[in-house]
């Protein structure tokens, strides 16, 4: 959803940061560790219920989110371990920014009779976050492509952090409220495109085969599903 003027207009910006970084042999999983400190920061600011700060590092996150894969294709020191890495950090960076959030919910940040919707949502937000990401993983490890969706990580990112560094919570906190209530929409949405696209992918195609012949011939896709059957 983010135009991509704006992204290739950010990413030049960050270019000499990445350049001096690389000249300066800075490990990419460095970058990564330092983001999700950053993320999960910015998860103890929503809580304690300085929004303004918890939106602004969280954007400092999707910062460092950048950087560290940039650093490690522009310097060569891409590897199995720090996609993996880079994979599961992003994940415990999410869980400790919508901790925060319904934390701060809890605490008065939404009026009593809206606190129960404010805390689900959350909750929302966060589990079809993270399972989003989830079924790409899955695709990819049954050999398929799975980079559709109208919502991502960057997104979830800058959906969040740019209206509360500006507007903090908003009157009774329900500015807040209303972007992950957003959030969660847009990432079941996401999953539902996801699920899609893998079973567009994995419907094998029906082919008639001649009189007196008979095929024992698999879906192309069957041995992608053997390697990939466990209980995740």
């Amino acid at each position: 959803m983010i135009p991509p003027g704006l992204r290739r207009g950010f990413e030049s910006l960050l270019n000499p940061i990445v350049d001096r970084l690389i000249r300066g042999k800075a490990s990419p999983n460095l970058l990564t560790t330092l983001g999700t400190l950053v993320a999960i920061g910015s998860g103890v600011a929503f809580g304690f219920g300085t929004v303004r700060l918890g939106g602004a590092l969280l954007l400092l996150s999707g910062v460092f989110d950048m950087l560290d894969g940039k650093v490690a294709r522009g310097g060569g020191r891409m590897s199995p371990f720090g996609a993996f890495y880079d994979s599961t950090l992003d994940r415990i960076a999410e869980t400790g920014l919508f901790l925060g959030i319904a934390i701060y919910f809890l605490r008065g940040g939404l009026q009593e009779n809206v606190v129960t919707i404010g805390v689900s949502v959350a909750i929302l937000a966060l589990s079809f976050g993270l399972i989003v990401s989830y079924t790409r993983a899955r695709a990819e490890g049954l050999g398929l492509e799975c980079k559709v969706g109208v919502f991502q990580r960057a997104e979830r990112i800058l959906g969040l952090g740019a209206p509360t560094m500006f507007f903090a919570a908003g009157p009774d906190g329900l500015l807040l409220l209303g972007i992950v209530g957003v959030l969660a929409l847009l990432s079941v949405i996401t999953v539902v495109q996801r699920v899609s696209h893998v079973r567009k992918a994995t419907i094998p195609v029906t082919r008639v085969e001649p009189v007196g012949e008979v095929s024992h011939r698999e879906p192309a896709f069957a041995d992608n599903l053997r390697e990939g059957s466990g209980g995740e």
